[in-house]
Parts: C-alpha cells; sequence; structure tokens
C-alpha cells in the first residue's frame, strides 16, 4: 500500500528559506509530503511571499490586529487546524507559542532551532556560541512543548567553528546544513517513523535517547 504524502503546515516569520528547501525537496520527489498551509505573524514577510510564488493556502494574522498574545495564537491556529496537517513545522516563526495552543497540537508540532540544544534556547545563537567559545555548532529539530526550545530532541547538524568565525559567519555556514536537516527529518514522519510524546520521541517503535545525526550526504545516523 502507498503511503499517502504528509500533510505540512508550514509556520514562518522570516525569509522562508527553509519553507523553500521543503518545497523543492517535495517537487523533486525527495520528500512524500505536501504543504496544505503557510502561516505568519509577518505579513510582508518572505515566507508568505514564497508560498504565494507558489501557489499555497497562505494565512498571516498580524499580533496588532488581535487584543493579547492568546487572541493572537487563537486566530492563527484556529486557520491551522482548519487545514488539519499532520504535522506543524515551525520553520522559523518567531513568536512564542501559548501553552493552550502547543497543547491542542500535541505529538504534532516540530520546530527547527538554530543550535546544539540544550545549549542556547532562545535568540542570538550564532553570537553566543562565539562567545562562548564553543568548538562546534549546529541546528537541531525538536518536537514543540510549552517551555521554549526544550522538547524531545530529535536530529542535529554539527559543525566545528574555525579560527576567526564571528556569529555571521556561522550563520552563512548553518543555513544550507539546517535546510538538509530539516527535510530528512521531516522525511521521517513523511514515513510515518516517528511518533512525539511530551518528554521522548520514538522512531520505528524505540526511544530515542539522542538525537540523530545529519551526516556529510545529509542521511540521518542511525535511522
Amino acid at each position: 500500500m502507498t503511503t499517502p504524502p504528509l500533510t505540512l503546515a508550514v509556520l514562518a516569520s522570516g525569509r522562508g528559506s527553509n519553507l523553500q528547501a521543503l518545497q523543492d525537496a517535495i517537487a523533486a520527489g525527495a520528500l512524500g509530503a505536501r504543504i496544505v498551509g503557510v502561516f505568519s505573524d509577518k505579513p510582508a514577510c518572505g515566507a508568505i511571499a514564497i508560498a504565494r510564488a507558489h501557489g499555497l493556502h497562505t494565512v498571516a494574522v498580524s499580533p496588532r490586529d488581535c487584543a493579547n498574545r492568546a487572541a493572537h495564537d487563537e486566530a492563527l491556529f484556529s486557520e491551522v487546524a482548519a487545514v488539519q496537517p499532520d504535522l506543524i513545522v515551525c520553520a522559523g516563526y518567531m513568536r512564542i507559542i501559548g501553552a493552550a495552543s502547543v497543547r491542542r497540537f500535541e505529538g504534532r508540532m516540530i520546530n527547527i532551532h538554530p543550535s546544539l540544544l540544550p545549549k542556547y534556547p532562545g535568540l542570538d545563537t550564532h553570537a553566543r556560541t562565539i562567545a562562548a567559545g564553543d568548538r562546534e555548532h549546529g541546528a537541531t529539530v525538536h518536537a514543540v512543548i510549552p517551555e521554549l526550545d526544550a522538547g524531545p530532541l530529535l536530529a542535529q547538524v554539527r559543525f566545528a567553528v574555525l579560527p576567526g568565525d564571528d556569529a555571521a559567519a556561522l550563520a552563512r555556514r548553518l543555513l544550507p546544513r539546517e535546510h538538509a536537516l530539516l527535510v530528512a527529518t521531516a522525511g521521517l514522519f513523511a514515513q510515518r517513523r516517528v511518533q512525539l510524546h511530551a518528554d521522548h520521541a520514538l522512531l520505528d517503535g524505540r526511544r530515542l535517547s539522542a538525537p540523530l545525526l545529519l551526516d556529510a550526504a545529509n542521511h540521518l545516523i542511525g535511522a
């Protein structure tokens, strides 16, 4: 029996490069998925422009049009619920999602974060890596839970911090690896191999004790 395409709702606030990477992988037949909607808190962001260029369903709700954070979450995530996604991908979505909305989609929401979690949740991860004198940097895909950037870790990509690197250099080198990591991880969901829980993730029914690692050929080691 053929597995139906995984339906994805993508949340984004910025330029949309991770969204583009997902769409490119789908178009190339490398990811068995279908994007059923792109959702944002910034109507003029690049992600919304990319989505419209691809003819994707888009919804943008500005926080300025809502009474408070809870009202914004309710407005945006009611639109997400309407497209009935198998998986919600936070791909550069920069607002903290309230606990009620996270629980509404428990087990169906992932985020890509530009650090080797649990190091450096939140913002300014490249600069914090440099300031700490770390020898490695990377990105992490994790399950979303109410606590910020604290959900079970699914997969990571790592690379060396080089002498003379600054935050901008790390960001440039990380971006294509981040794209590959997100596509590879989404592929596991498309194959129905992952189950998310509040405090752990299962791969093929086995509890992940450490995140999978993306190799130079864009394969997840151990998957």
